[in-house]
């Protein structure tokens, strides 16, 4: 098939990045033909190798838009979105394209196909959510009943069920999440990152952008309240987007950068030099809590799983996952008393659970493997 996959969230890296990825790359393996379709501003974060078709009217963000210019940028971005779908439609009567991906969706999205003649598309349209939480679900469910005599419009939820919120439609398809593999790192150097000297310290990352609103110091102060039976080192690598959140990182720093047991970096990681940082850890702290979790997947955790690093993270994060596979410790979401004890069992157990942990980390990576989510993304859009 020729595919197109139309792109429209201007991002400078992370999952949202490598998710594109997975859907180029693995459905290219399968034989099938990518074309990306973008605003005619997109600024592409990485080349994934494939064509690339300009649409009219241009991406809209929201960065540091706020009050009355928030209202108005998203007033002009559903009126650049008719035209996207417009000029969509318009190829796909053409015969530019077999089938169209997007990749990141809304219940918005689909709402606005009310007022669009791509809701008449004569190839598969399939749009991606990545999870709907209780407050979405009546108004994604809205929007799905307003396009089901629409057959070509195939909304698929990156779920761990089969319904949402227990409600069953005909025209909704609920499927895995891909985990987030080491792409860019040779077999031989994944083998030489993971190598370590006998008595070497267990090595636990702490990944992701930093916010001045995500408590780390108290996050700190439970890991060095616990008591440690074998030597142990956290790595806190955080990326910051604002003077403000900079500072308060190098704060940070510099308060607990003299204590044994941590080392910070203070950089924005993307591309070869992110997997080869995941990699050169042992297992992945992931302690922030929040009710999104239990309803979207967690692009760390399904790169923990990728990567086959386990995990210490707080129970609200995909917990269907944890009830299937025994990929690493959880503890109750907000309870730092927790975070502590949890921590402390985590490593002083670690060399005795790693076999275990090892185990079910293969078989979680191989039910979410790429390969496999781009497999039943492709059995959609062959559907009749």
């Amino acid at each position: 098939m020729r595919i197109a996959i139309f792109e429209n969230i201007m991002t400078p890296g992370g999952h949202e990045v490598d998710f594109d990825r997975i859907l180029s790359e693995e459905l290219t393996a399968l034989g099938h033909d990518v074309v990306f379709y973008v605003p005619e501003n997109f600024r592409f974060a990485m080349d994934y190798g494939r064509p690339v078709v300009r649409l009219p009217k241009a991406a809209v963000t929201y960065t540091d838009v706020r009050g009355i210019a928030r209202l108005v940028a998203t007033v002009r971005r559903e009126w650049h979105r008719q035209a996207w779908y417009r000029a969509l439609y318009q190829y796909a009567q053409a015969g530019a394209f077999d089938a169209l991906i997007v990749p990141t969706s809304t219940y918005r999205y689909l709402r606005a196909l009310k007022r669009s003649p791509l809701r008449h598309s004569p190839v598969p349209v399939l749009f991606l959510l990545h999870g709907i939480n209780p407050t979405e679900a009546p108004k994604f469910l809205r929007a799905v009943d307003a396009l089901a005599a629409c057959k070509s419009i195939r909304p698929t939820v990156l779920t761990f069920g089969d319904t949402i919120f227990g409600e069953r439609r005909r025209n909704i398809r609920c499927i895995y999440p891909p985990t987030f593999v080491p792409r860019d790192i040779p077999a031989s150097e994944r083998a030489t990152l993971a190598a370590r000297e006998p008595g070497a310290p267990l090595r636990i990352g702490f990944f992701g952008q930093y916010r001045r609103e995500k408590h780390l110091e108290a996050f700190l102060d439970a890991y060095f309240a616990g008591h440690y039976t074998r030597p142990v080192e956290l790595i806190v690598q955080g990326a910051t987007m604002h003077p403000e959140d900079a500072d308060d990182f190098e704060r940070i720093i510099a308060k607990y950068k003299d204590r044994p047991g941590i080392r910070f970096l203070h950089k924005g990681l993307i591309g070869a030099e992110w997997q080869r940082a995941i990699l050169g850890i042992d297992a992945l702290l992931l302690p922030y809590s929040a009710p999104r979790y239990r309803y979207h997947w967690g692009g760390m955790l399904f790169t923990a799983i990728g990567f086959l690093r386990p995990v210490v993270t707080s129970d609200d994060m995909n917990p269907e996952v944890f009830a299937a596979y025994h990929i690493g410790e959880t503890f109750p979401s907000g309870d730092l008393v927790a975070l502590k004890t949890t921590l402390e069992s985590f490593i002083n157990n670690y060399d005795a659970r790693r076999a275990t942990y090892e185990s079910e980390l293969a078989k979680a990576a191989e039910a979410y493997a790429p390969q496999a989510f781009a497999r039943r993304i492709a059995s959609i859009l062959e559907e009749p």
